[in-house]
């Protein structure tokens, strides 16, 4: 997944998520590390159909360099890459004859921003949604009448994306006045009101699953706790049968999983399920953001050969939002799940030698350049690795899903 374009570029990414807090997009921003040197169209949109193939999910390409993205426009990319256009250029005559063609040969756009002037009409049929900032949003302070419940907000017919949600009652507010998804989920709000715990006797199984792969017990006493659970038993078959696992034979039992993936592979998966187990609509979400880090991480650490790096690596991003979906500090919560030391300090102590890779996941989750950056250098990762490992990790995550 390796290609020149990469080392060119700064990714970041945020989900796009709807009423039903269903991931429907995948929102990738696009900075050329060096904005007087961007790349070129062709490479760009070549580097991101190979990790981003038809068949997948949408992708939403959020690009801040205007003249690349003035270039992306007339290179008509795939119908599955979602173009954003900054409603500057939405109003911008010269800018017309590019988003109409587009739209044309079949493109979808999304309008970006609340226009500060009338967009030509026949570039206003060109968006099927325009991303609107809460606080610019004219309908939430109340002038405005809300929409019908129900029915998608409109927004001089298009529909809306709100971004700039940072509680859960802005996001329920949004919802009500009928807007179609939210950009990025307020994590730590959602956190924090969540009424519904998750399943304690599925989370009691997998504390208990982990702790006897760690000590490596007998595959009839692991046979014995994970009987006690059929659903959650199903759902580790349907986890280790998905596509993302890349087995070439099928599961077919729990024994039969231990036999062919090992202790330390089957410990990442019952990590995974520890991480998923909230039945809160909201913290859907939540869980979602938890396994891309893990993905992440662990993309990240494979420049290092290591494998068990890797692994461990992948726990501690799914594990990092654990503190938060069950309401304990990690100091606590991790005296019951044991986890290697490395994990322990970075999740624990924000320190260690994970806590780089966890820096650098939450610098590319906040879009920041600078902090990017900042971050790259403390791993001593090119960006052509950092970016290849960003769109393996999506990739993976796609087929989870």
């Amino acid at each position: 997944m390796h290609h020149p374009a990469l080392g060119q570029l700064i990714l970041a990414y945020s989900p796009v998520i709807d009423r039903n807090r269903a991931v429907i997009a995948t929102r990738l921003t696009l900075s050329p590390l060096n904005p007087d040197a961007p790349p070129a169209a062709s490479a760009t949109l070549e580097a991101m159909a190979q990790a981003w193939p038809s068949d997948n999910d949408q992708l939403w390409l959020n690009v801040t360099h205007e003249g690349l993205l003035m270039d992306l426009l007339q290179s008509n990319p795939g119908r599955h890459m979602i173009m954003e256009i900054p409603s500057f250029m939405a109003c911008d005559a010269r800018y017309t004859d590019a988003i109409c063609t587009l739209h044309a040969n079949g493109g979808t756009l999304v309008l970006k921003g609340r226009p500060l002037s009338d967009l030509p009409k026949e570039v206003l049929p060109c968006f099927k949604h325009a991303i609107v900032d809460l606080s610019e949003d004219r309908r939430a302070d109340g002038s405005h009448p809300p929409a019908t419940a129900g029915a998608p907000a409109v927004y001089r017919g298009i529909s809306v994306v709100q971004s700039g949600v940072c509680s859960v009652d802005d996001m329920e507010s949004s919802f009500r006045r009928g807007v179609a998804a939210v950009l990025g989920w307020p994590i730590d709000s959602v956190t924090q009101a969540g009424n519904k715990p998750a399943d304690q006797p599925a989370l009691q199984v997998i504390v208990q699953l982990i702790d006897q792969v760690h000590r490596q017990d007998e595959i009839e006493d692991l046979e014995a706790t994970i009987k006690r659970d059929p659903p959650l038993a199903y759902k580790l078959m349907r986890y280790i049968n998905s596509p993302a696992f890349g087995l070439s034979v099928e599961i077919s039992s729990f024994r039969h999983a231990i036999m062919i993936l090992g202790y330390n592979r089957l410990k990442r998966w019952l990590a995974l399920l520890l991480a998923t187990a909230s039945k809160d609509p909201n913290m859907r979400p939540v869980m979602y953001a938890s396994v891309r880090r893990g993905l992440l991480m662990e993309e990240l650490g494979r420049c290092s050969g290591n494998d068990e790096l890797r692994s461990e690596l992948f726990i501690c991003g799914v594990f990092s939002l654990l503190d938060r979906m069950f309401r304990q500090p990690f100091s606590e919560l991790l005296r019951t799940i044991p986890v290697p030391e490395q994990v322990f300090q970075a999740l624990a102590e924000h320190t260690g030698p994970y806590e780089p890779y966890f820096q650098m996941v939450q610098a590319i989750e906040n879009g920041i350049v600078y902090d990017i950056r900042e971050a790259a250098e403390s791993l001593m990762l090119s960006f052509d690795d950092i970016n290849a490992a960003l769109l393996r990790a999506m990739n993976t995550a796609s087929q989870l899903d």
